[in-house]
């Protein structure tokens, strides 16, 4: 070693010695405090460093006012109290209790379903009759619903989770539930007698985990939500005289992928691992001294520190149930945690989330009034929270008067959630499904032309001709055509001067929004304007604004190619758009111009497109509830959806004299964002590297060549991992 790397080594020991020459343990008992200070001494006895000091503190809750108060360094608490303590104070993960498997884990929730009924899975549970151990109770409750909400498989209006249970399973038996609605508790069997049906304790006979095991096994349920070793101690001679008889090789466990698995296959087919007590510390205290201390105490002192019996309690400082200590993964508690954090984070939904209103940011007269619209519509079916509308000057003026508190949220398309996410600190709470499942949150960018028109065989062809777009600055109408020119080579862009370049390859244009200064004006020679010829080049307002507007440019003979998505051709033919426009026309007299330098058919989007693109997204704030929003939503659509014959039609924009107001006209649901919480998730990372060439906002320079441009576009289109 080196004389300075000593010297390093050296200042650090001393930095150790001198800060964390003690750490005061928090106890919230005299029994704690009791068998603390025998673990103090056994301790020192050994000579472990650094000395243990016993702080008392009558509860958890105190025991954080001192962390926070730097009165105390450390102390253990069940996974649940780091979540609570999660909001209170900043701190870190020291280590986490384990039994001899050495994984940390209490237990596995997991789903259990009879091997017989071949047609249930993790998607299809709607509509199924459910067992739970209990109300509140973790394997049987916390579990199961915070998975399913934080999927988006179930939503929970106004953050009651009782009645978004009752809405999602037909029936259920969930022990406790008596004041809740009625099919919460309609499986429950009471005793023997038929007497305490729904009762949190074991005279209900389908009550804990044997209880919710039962529900299944007597065929009153189609899935027990239970945990992993609940089937082995009922099944192959254990158990009951219920259970005698029973075959574990008769029980599945439901993945979370959609497969099936057997009940010994829990720890790669489970709903979520449920972590052991965790060492909580300072964030000015190194954990790995802490678990360095307690790891050594455990091997060296000879004192029981897992055992509470000689100190009159159980599970003092320390779970009676654990063998060792391992250190945290990691220090953060919301990484340490897993999976489980954000199940207990989406069942952690009360009133106190729920604003008693939601100010929609809008950005036309048309969409003020479908706004305005919508907030009628929900109050009539009682929906909450209230909707209300805020004007705003632009898609930057409503981001901003979000990020201040000013407006909620609004819809943006895949560059503007980059921007909202990147500039403004926004998330994504829900998206749109242009397919109906939870695989429609991705649409694909196309070029389309007449199949008349046989002079464009290949996107150099291009070249001075007319082409019609959704608006500048869109994705599908905009951002992605021009990245497959610049990869190309057709048009050459310095200083990402896009517009210029643009205008200088083709002949003449509709952008929509490109009415700007020193931008080139062929870009806005083939816009409209509005009905009455005013605002022409307008973003919103022109007549060939967005999908079906772009695609109206094409068909009124203004554009030789139109940029649109996939669904755009059969959304304006065969009859289903009556407008005028568009109510003779027939999707086979329209091909693609794919990326490749060929023509398909328009059917044939999914192998000829220009790229796959993220769906629009509803952004609001990081301190909003996204459940609270979908939970919204999620009901309004069934009222409101794409089944409405009459009255307010949240996907139709045909009464406002626009399109694609709010949300896009061929929406077909609204869809969860699950995983997705980030807009970085939401896009994708193929998604993203096409967004750090377009969207210079704010702090994002563009100074890219050519030549990295193409490529950056070309590893877009050529990406079959973006998954949305």
């Amino acid at each position: 070693m080196d004389t300075r790397a000593f010297i390093l080594v050296l200042l650090a020991l001393t930095k150790y010695v001198a800060g964390q020459s003690t750490i005061r343990w928090c106890t919230i008992s005299v029994a704690e405090e009791s068998k603390c200070k025998a673990m103090a001494e056994a301790f020192a006895s050994a000579s472990i460093r650094p000395a243990l000091r016993c702080v008392a503190a009558s509860s958890r809750a105190e025991c954080t006012q001192k962390l926070t108060k730097k009165e105390v360094d450390a102390f253990s608490a069940g996974v649940k109290d780091i979540y609570d303590i999660g909001k209170l104070a900043a701190f870190k993960i020291a280590a986490g209790e384990s039994g001899a498997d050495g994984k940390g884990i209490t237990y596995y929730g997991v789903a259990v379903v009879k091997r017989t009924n071949t047609a249930i899975n993790i998607n299809s549970l709607r509509g199924k009759k459910s067992c739970h151990t209990g109300k509140k109770r973790t394997a049987g409750w916390d579990v199961p619903l915070g998975y399913l909400i934080d999927s988006g498989r179930m939503s929970i209006m106004g953050c009651d989770i009782p009645q978004g249970v009752a809405d999602f399973f037909n029936a259920s038996c969930i022990p406790g539930s008596k004041d809740d609605p009625a099919s919460l508790c309609e499986l429950c069997k009471g005793d023997t007698s038929g007497q305490f049906k729904c009762e949190p304790n074991n005279s209900e006979q389908y009550y804990a985990y044997d209880g919710a095991f039962r529900c299944l096994a007597e065929d009153s349920g189609d899935v027990a939500f239970v945990k992993h070793n609940t089937v082995s101690e009922n099944t192959d001679g254990k158990g009951e005289s219920w259970a005698q008889g029973l075959l574990s090789e008769d029980y599945q466990l439901l993945c979370r992928d959609g497969t099936r698995s057997p009940v010994s296959d829990y720890e790669r087919c489970h709903l979520a691992r449920v972590p052991s007590r965790g060492v909580i510390v300072h964030p000015d205290i190194s954990g790995p001294v802490v678990y360095n201390m307690l790891h050594e105490g455990l091997q060296k002192s000879g004192f029981s520190v897992f055992s509470s019996t000689n100190f009159n309690g159980e599970n003092l400082l320390f779970s009676d149930a654990s063998t060792k200590f391992i250190q945290a993964e990691s220090e953060n508690y919301t990484e340490w945690m897993g999976r489980y954090y954000h199940i207990l984070k989406a069942i952690d939904c009360s009133e106190s989330d729920v604003p008693s209103r939601l100010l929609w940011c809008v950005l036309s007269h048309g969409e003020q009034q479908k706004c305005a619209d919508m907030g009628v519509a929900f109050k009539s079916k009682n929906l909450v929270p209230n909707i209300q509308c805020v004007y705003g000057e632009s898609v930057e003026d409503c981001m901003e008067k979000i990020q201040n508190k000013e407006a909620d949220l609004i819809t943006l398309d895949g560059g503007y959630v980059y921007t909202a996410g990147k500039s403004y600190g926004l998330i994504p709470a829900a998206g749109e499904s242009y397919t109906g499942d939870s695989d429609g949150s991705i649409y694909y960018a196309v070029a389309v032309l007449r199949k008349s028109n046989r002079d464009i065989q290949r996107f150099s062809d291009l070249k001075s001709k007319r082409s019609c777009h959704t608006g500048y600055g869109r994705t599908a109408g905009w951002n992605i055509p021009m990245g497959v020119l610049i990869e190309k080579g057709l048009i050459r862009p310095q200083t990402c001067q896009v517009a210029q370049a643009a205008g200088g390859f083709l002949d003449s244009a509709c952008v929509p929004g490109a009415d700007q200064k020193g931008f080139p004006d062929n870009l806005c020679e083939q816009c409209i304007g509005d009905s009455s010829g005013q605002f022409k080049c307008v973003k919103g307002k022109d007549l060939y604004d967005g999908y079906d507007g772009a695609f109206r440019c094409l068909v009124e003979g203004r554009g030789d190619v139109a940029f649109v998505k996939h669904s755009t051709v059969f959304q304006n033919t065969d009859g289903n758009n009556t407008d005028s426009w568009a109510e003779s026309l027939d999707s086979r007299s329209f091909q693609l111009l794919c990326s490749h330098e060929s023509r398909a058919e328009v059917t044939q989007f999914t192998k000829c497109n220009l790229a796959r693109v993220p769906s629009h997204a509803v952004m609001i704030r990081p301190d909003t509830n996204p459940h609270v929003i979908f939970g919204l939503l999620d009901k309004a659509q069934s009222f409101f959806g794409v089944k409405t014959t009459l009255g307010f039609k949240m996907f139709d924009s045909k009464a406002y004299d626009g399109s694609d107001l709010i949300f896009k006209d061929s929406t077909i649901s609204l869809i969860a964002v699950g995983e997705k919480k980030t807009y970085e998730e939401w896009l994708g990372q193929s998604y993203l590297h096409a967004v750090l060439l377009f969207f210079t906002r704010a702090d994002v320079h563009c100074e890219l060549s050519a030549v990295s441009a193409g490529s950056v576009t070309r590893h877009l289109h050529h990406s079959s991992t973006l998954v949305l």
